[in-house]
């Protein structure tokens, strides 16, 4: 590939990430070259899946960070494919941050391709359609008909692409739920059972898959209530410590004020009462 192409594919690789609007995002490629940029790009990945299996999970970031500088900008469904397995890597290294980081930028692509509210409604029509056993969903053309053979085409490559991106959106959300789980917090581990909490509502999970979320969901509950009582603890703690730090001039201390809360409001009243 020439250097041209390759500063072109570096210059749109690297667009979202500058401030203001996504000048580049909708300037495609010739078609030839176009191709050529997924080939390098395709070529890559596959050098990278292999140091993945091998474990060498750095080295596989840095294969997946090239493959996305040669990857179009424009198209989501491909960037968002190297995403999910650099928050792989990052979930194998432990790396849990990084992790749920690449795990979100794989989704923020995919909403691009298809929103979740589409996903999720042709989703949730395909189970009805499989549960119900419609026979209206078959179509059926005859062999002279160019129009309607191109059309049916047309709408399983459609059908094709929103069964990859389910894919690819439940393997994110995995390792994503996974990280925030890991990651403890308050925040975190509310963040982890909204995911599972996705990934409940769809229906092309394995088997394996479906058992870790409905065990997620089971223990997260009781994880988040300890979490806020800690981190709530931790605060309270704090605030009496800078109280104490300004009421000690005054020969008081947070001890002089009792803190009653309203079970009615949540709310909390002060009372002073003296040593």
């Amino acid at each position: 590939m020439s250097n041209d192409a390759k500063q072109k594919a570096d210059v749109a690789a690297n667009s979202d990430s500058e401030d203001g609007e996504d000048v580049f995002h909708d300037a495609r490629f010739p078609a030839e070259e176009e191709t050529k940029l997924l080939e390098e790009s395709h070529s890559i990945k596959v050098e990278a899946n292999k140091l993945f299996t091998a474990g060498v999970y750095d080295q596989a970031i840095s294969s997946y960070d090239r493959a996305l500088s040669y990857c179009p900008n424009y198209l989501d469904y491909e960037i968002a494919v190297l995403h999910s397995n650099i928050a792989a890597c990052h979930l194998k290294s432990e790396d849990w941050k990084a992790c749920i980081d690449s795990a979100s930028a794989c989704i923020e692509r995919l909403n691009k391709v298809i929103p979740p509210a589409t996903a999720d409604a042709d989703s949730g029509k395909g189970k009805q359609k499989e549960e119900s056993g419609d026979g209206d969903a078959v179509v059926e053309i005859t062999g002279d008909d160019e129009e309607a053979e191109k059309e049916l085409e047309r709408l399983q490559k459609l059908d094709d692409r929103k069964r990859d991106v389910m894919r690819i959106r439940g393997k994110a959300l995995m390792r994503r739920a996974r990280a925030k789980m890991q990651s403890s917090g308050w925040g975190s581990l509310q963040g982890a059972e909204e995911d599972y909490k996705e990934l409940a509502g769809m229906n092309n999970l394995s088997a394996d898959d479906r058992r870790v979320v409905q065990k997620a969901l089971r223990e997260l509950p009781g994880k988040i209530n300890q979490a806020r009582e800690k981190e709530m603890g931790e605060m309270m703690g704090k605030l009496k410590d800078l109280g104490n730090g300004f009421l000690k001039p005054f020969g008081l201390s947070t001890d002089n004020f009792n803190f009653v809360q309203d079970p009615n409001t949540g709310g909390y009243s002060m009372n002073f009462q003296s040593g």
